[in-house]
């Protein structure tokens, strides 16, 4: 879509035309609807407008579904745009921490998702985003959902940010060929990120930066929405947590866990109970964290499951009962499977070679029952423990 493309969505006839599209889109076949649009409107608004219609359709599984209805989007700028949860935790950090407006520039702004959360928590805040289109759909998001937020078109790395007690910045990390996992290919690059980190500063980055990446006095942080992993953020200066290096927060609970709760790791026998540390821990390596806290331990040094002798109630990890404990033995657990009348079966694995999909086929379960079976090692040797989740 073209700038031009998009300032018309945005005149009268153009808002009007988003409404028909908007409200016929999923329930009317998608060609049928542009043919019957086309019949009135010039060929590349329809498809501007049903690119939007479609769109807001998927955003409703990162925004509001309200702010969702009213907002505009790119392509890429929705794949690379905040989940709200997620948007809002961090603008509540930045707002507690600087305090009612406080000046914050966006940079790299995108469609303005964070922007829009950040206006809301009372922060006085300046979007920057160097692509025309993009910088015209994040005013247009600003206004439209009535936040109070400024939008320069300007290229992130020559901007003055003296003027502003901190910035939030989240660098490109998509190319042609889709995700970038090297710090090193982000746009702006690393170099840019960690010019920023060396002040106060808040700066996007994919889940799985390696941990030697993260500079020296910056705390950097998971987040989890409902036991999936979605991002990682690095605080600098007065962002930071004190004596924070490496933090795990999940939503929507806001329930965190830092390496200064780590008292490092604890490798004991098999219990009754098992646990699944969520994602977020697990990147952040503090899963010895989360066994300290339900008084467990580590089933092996290099596997991220935990093991205790009694059940807990613990945000960090999922737990399973223990149920039985088999030798990795294709026929013995098919036989097993045939003998309990398991029909549905969960296969999980850590740490062993084994591919879930066809274990599962290779144990042919049928019956009425259902199971789950955790293969890792224990001891040193490969293990299925037979676990019922709490």
């Amino acid at each position: 879509m073209q700038t031009a493309t998009f300032d018309a969505l945005r005149t009268p006839a153009g808002a009007a035309l988003l409404a028909q599209a908007s409200a016929a889109y999923g329930r009317e076949d998608e060609f049928a609807l542009g043919t019957r649009l086309r019949r009135e409107h010039q060929p590349d608004l329809v498809a501007a407008a049903l690119t939007q219609a479609r769109l807001r359709a998927r955003a409703v599984d990162k925004f509001a579904p309200a702010d969702a209805a009213r907002m505009f989007f790119t392509v890429d700028g929705y794949e690379q745009a905040t989940r709200v949860a997620v948007a809002r935790h961090r603008a509540a950090r930045l707002a507690g921490a600087l305090g009612p407006g406080a000046a914050v520039a966006d940079l790299c702004c995108g469609i303005g998702g964070d922007l829009v959360e950040l206006g809301r928590a009372g922060l006085t805040v300046t979007g920057i985003e160097a692509d025309e289109l993009t910088a015209a759909v994040a005013a247009a998001n600003v206004a439209a959902l009535g936040v109070a937020a400024q939008v320069v078109r300007a290229d992130a790395t020559t901007v003055d940010r003296a003027a502003y007690a901190a910035v939030v910045c989240d660098p490109a990390r998509r190319g042609g060929r889709g995700r970038v996992f090297d710090p090193d290919a982000y746009r702006p690059p690393w170099s840019f990120v960690l010019e920023l980190l060396a002040r106060t500063a808040c700066v996007k980055v994919a889940p799985g930066l390696p941990h030697e990446r993260i500079p020296g006095g910056v705390e950097a942080e998971w987040v989890s929405e409902r036991g999936e992993v979605k991002e990682a953020a690095l605080w600098s200066g007065g962002l930071a947590g004190d004596g924070v290096e490496r933090r795990a927060t999940l939503l929507p609970s806001g329930a965190t866990l830092t390496d200064r709760d780590d008292p490092g790791p604890v490798v004991r026998p098999l219990g009754g109970y098992l646990y699944e540390p969520d994602g977020a821990v697990i990147r952040a390596g503090l899963v010895t964290a989360a066994a300290a806290r339900i008084g467990g331990g580590l089933l092996d040094p290099s596997i991220a499951y935990v093991t205790a002798d009694a059940a807990a109630d613990t945000p960090f990890a999922r737990g399973y009962r223990v149920l039985d404990t088999l030798p990795y033995d294709v026929k013995a657990l098919r036989r097993y499977v045939r003998e309990q009348g398991i029909g549905v079966l969960t296969v999980k694995k850590r740490g062993v070679g084994v591919e879930p999909e066809k274990l599962r086929a290779a144990v042919r379960p049928r019956g009425e029952r259902s199971a789950t079976f955790v293969v890792t090692r224990v001891a040193g040797a490969a293990t299925v423990l037979v676990a019922d989740p709490l």
